[in-house]
């Protein structure tokens, strides 16, 4: 079985002006005989100049979050078809703080999934449980609970991918232990083919929460993970260099 192409991603959040195109230069310039596909999502103003300033790079460039519907009186939102014009090959979906800060529910999620395939975008879909679920025993449920609901059918035969986000470790520098990755990522994996059957199979599971270059060896070499989701350390080319060429 052909195991699934790995995936780094660089989350940018709500960072990052014109300037920081130097560091998107740097790191397509950085990488060395990585295994991995690598993309970076930045805020939707930098997705077309970034696109220009990594043209003729292997580094994709992403976007952050999509609307569900391809137009309409939506004000401030930006549909998948805008952001795939725009020169965006990629969207963040699901992430934590979509769910937490703006009440995002599985349903949308998976609309916003939807959406993205028909704007011609790969979806990166996020999932993970809160330290409360967790000191709970309910970090399993939720989170293979979570996929059953944000991935629908549609996806099979697609490229996409899965990050799991133990919310209780995104910029907290806390990080699960190997076993507690690994342990999610095949439940994850188990329930992707319990979904899609073989082309469970296919997606790569992303790992992201704390991730930066002391400990992504680690983290990309536990079975099960299949690339990684990165937040703040992608932000610098020197830190994100260090995760993509530890794999």
């Amino acid at each position: 079985m052909t195991a699934p192409t790995p995936l780094i991603a660089g989350n940018w959040k709500m960072n990052g002006l014109a300037a920081s195109l130097d560091e998107a230069r740097a790191t397509a310039a950085g990488i060395g005989q990585s295994r991995a596909r690598v993309a970076i999502c930045p805020p939707a103003t930098l997705i077309r100049p970034m696109r220009g300033a990594l043209a003729g790079s292997a580094v994709l460039v992403g976007a952050q979050d999509c609307h569900p519907q391809a137009s309409g009186a939506f004000t401030g939102d930006l549909s998948a078809e805008m952001l795939a014009e725009a020169g965006a090959r990629l969207v963040i979906l699901g992430h934590s703080e979509r769910r937490a800060g703006y009440g995002e529910t599985d349903a949308l999620v998976a609309a916003k999934v939807h959406a993205a395939l028909r704007g011609g975008l790969e979806p990166i879909v996020c999932v993970g449980e809160t330290l409360d679920q967790r000191k709970a025993g309910d970090a399993l449920g939720v989170v293979t609970g979570q996929v059953r609901g944000s991935l629908p059918p549609e996806l099979a035969g697609r490229a996409w991918s899965v990050a799991y986000e133990p919310v209780w470790a995104i910029g907290t520098g806390l990080t699960p232990t190997t076993a507690q990755i690994e342990e999610m990522h095949r439940a994850i994996r188990a329930t992707l083919r319990e979904m899609f059957g073989g082309d469970g199979d296919m997606p790569p599971i992303l790992y992201g929460g704390s991730v930066k270059p002391a400990n992504a060896a680690e983290i990309l070499h536990a079975a099960e993970v299949g690339g990684a989701l990165v937040g703040g350390a992608s932000l610098k080319a020197a830190d994100f260099l260090g995760i993509i060429n530890a794999l």
